[in-house]
């Protein structure tokens, strides 16, 4: 017996030893449930789970990491609902919305989409973001997935397979592992393209309602299309797979809610919700994830009205976000102009204006009502970044009109609600995922201190928000080279270094330090509110980045040639050749 206990002592000891746990001590704790924050708390995390929340002293192992969180406050990791992986987010993302395939063919586009999905990542869970759920991807999308499971970097990754649709953009009938969509045309084809899904193991099923293509009104069109819509949420529910339906309408969100919908994504435009379909979305437990600002990405970008904030500009990938700005200068001025002329004529922006009433109006209403909203961005398309236009969401859904509470919730809890997750991730509680943001702020004051990131949990893994990307030399010339364009001074002046230095080819020193440049730069773009510098060609080598530029402004233009030499991940000097 003696030798037993023995041995069952030395095992348990190699037990905890192999147990890496982290203590973070002294922090307010957001309870996103009951909508209170608990000062004072040590949480701990063992391996990947939390194991122990208490207000009282912890004795802590000397092999534990301590985390000091006096000051600081622990919130749930983040989750967008609503994401596409297919798409980048730049221009030429959408082909069947702007066709400029001249420029950059879909093939390129589909390639960069998928070599920069660890980029996206990454730059989710910088943001916060811990959980994304992908509605509407492809079989090659599945697939790839694989490749991030678990790993330290990446966000946990929920998604659909091709959508199912009663009318498919005929630019996207290509191979069958890439395409977005798959076409139905009956009940049977409903019920094949579920099944064919289920080798992939998606998470849940996709639904394309969409009323009207096919020349019908809405109403009709939505009810001769309902027994397929119907079919297939009732197979996808024989699989245990829940159904997101896209319905912007609100005969087809009532439809597809009356016939088994789960989750509603996006909002309903088109008229104010009255009492009897809150009450439907209610008594079905619908969730609604309303994407709120997806909208304006294109509207703001196709106009020509772009208006990206620090953050965006800042932490978006910069060269789809610098794509947004080339239809200042790309060569197709007729179909440039046809957009600009649309989109900024005084019958668009009435209707623009009633529509993002209509989204505002009927979110206050179920939010008030109850009904439950889970924050998702459409990330993927023109206008909208992954993971930068997160916060824009955010700021959204409170100018609706929502408290910041219920958007904590909705960007928490709710989000592990929309594939029945809750009893995983999204709340602080013992036997959870660790997957947490510790934040300098507090953002049930301030919704913007969601951003406000010391560091990030993931699954146990305790990581600094600024070593999860490498800023290249050519990131930092093409970040600078954006707030440029938006006239930006604080985003311009960041990727500089502070004793920056500023020559005219070769050696006649023009300006050194930020402080000058701040001067010279916010006095240039005052006396120039119409600025553009197209990028006409690039060459890195090293941390060398040479730009040829041509800079447009009001009246005329100049070409001109900028060296950016970049040290220490800033830019350290620059050289201009005129």
């Amino acid at each position: 017996m003696k030798y037993i206990n023995s041995f069952l002592l030395i095992l348990l000891m190699q037990t905890t030893a192999s147990q890496a746990q982290t203590y973070i001590t002294n922090v307010t704790v957001a309870d996103v449930k009951k909508q209170v924050l608990l000062p004072n708390r040590t949480v701990v995390i063992t391996n990947d789970l939390i194991t122990d929340i208490s207000s009282k002293k912890i004795n802590i192992p000397e092999q534990a990491t301590v985390v000091d969180g006096s000051g600081k406050f622990l919130f749930p990791g983040l989750t967008d609902a609503h994401v596409h992986f297919f798409q980048n987010g730049g221009l030429y993302t959408r082909p069947d919305v702007i066709d400029l395939r001249a420029i950059q063919p879909y093939e390129k586009e589909m390639e960069l989409a998928h070599k920069t999905m660890e980029d996206k990542l990454r730059r989710y869970l910088q943001n916060g973001i811990t959980q994304v759920i992908d509605v509407g991807a492809s079989y090659a999308y599945l697939q790839q997935r694989e490749q991030y499971k678990n790993k330290a970097f990446s966000p946990g990754i929920f998604m659909t397979g091709p959508l199912l649709t009663t009318y498919q953009p005929p630019i996207y009938e290509i191979s069958r592992q890439e395409t977005p969509f798959s076409l139905v045309r009956s009940i049977e084809d409903g019920i094949k393209m579920v099944q064919e899904q289920l080798p992939y193991n998606p998470d849940f099923i996709k639904i394309w309602y969409i009323a009207g293509a096919d020349g019908l009104t809405p109403a009709a069109s939505a009810q001769k299309n309902l027994p397929i819509i119907k079919a297939s949420i009732e197979e996808a529910h024989k699989h245990n797979l829940k159904v997101a339906v896209h319905a912007t309408q609100r005969i087809t969100a009532q439809l597809a809610v009356e016939n088994g919908c789960d989750i509603l994504v996006h909002s309903i435009d088109d008229e104010l919700l009255k009492e009897d379909f809150i009450q439907l979305l209610k008594k079905k437990k619908t969730i609604l994830c309303p994407t709120v600002v997806v909208g304006d990405g294109y509207r703001q970008t196709l106009g020509q009205n772009l208006q990206l904030s620090r953050h965006e500009l800042l932490s978006a990938d910069p060269f789809q976000l610098g794509s947004l700005m080339d239809l200042k200068h790309i060569s197709d001025t007729a179909l440039v102009n046809r957009y600009k002329i649309i989109l900024n004529s005084a019958a668009q922006k009435e209707k623009q204006k009633k529509e993002n009433d209509l989204i505002a109006r009927n979110l206050k209403l179920l939010s008030d009502a109850g009904v439950l909203i889970a924050t998702g961005t459409d990330a993927g398309n023109i206008g909208t970044l992954h993971a930068a236009s997160y916060l824009r969401e955010l700021q959204a859904m409170s100018a609706a009109g929502m408290s910041n509470w219920q958007i904590i919730q909705a960007s928490t809890i709710n989000g592990a609600k929309v594939l029945n997750r809750e009893s995983e991730f999204g709340s602080i509680e013992k036997g959870k995922k660790a997957n947490l943001l510790l934040l300098d702020a507090n953002p049930v004051e301030k919704i913007e201190n969601i951003g406000s990131i010391d560091r990030v949990i993931n699954r146990g893994h305790i990581l600094d928000p600024d070593t999860l990307l490498k800023e290249t030399p050519e990131a930092l010339a093409q970040r600078q080279l954006n707030a440029y364009n938006q006239g930006n001074i604080e985003a311009f002046l960041e990727p500089y270094a502070e004793d920056v230095e500023i020559y005219e080819f070769p050696d006649k020193l023009l300006e050194k330090g930020k402080a000058q440049m701040r001067k010279s730069y916010t006095e240039f773009f005052q006396r120039n509110p119409v600025l553009h510098c197209q990028l006409l060609g690039r060459t890195v080598k090293g941390n060398i980045v040479i730009d040829q530029e041509k800079v447009i402004f009001r009246g005329g233009s100049m070409e001109a040639i900028a060296i950016y030499q970049v040290e220490n991940n800033q830019i350290k000097k620059v050289f201009f050749i005129q």
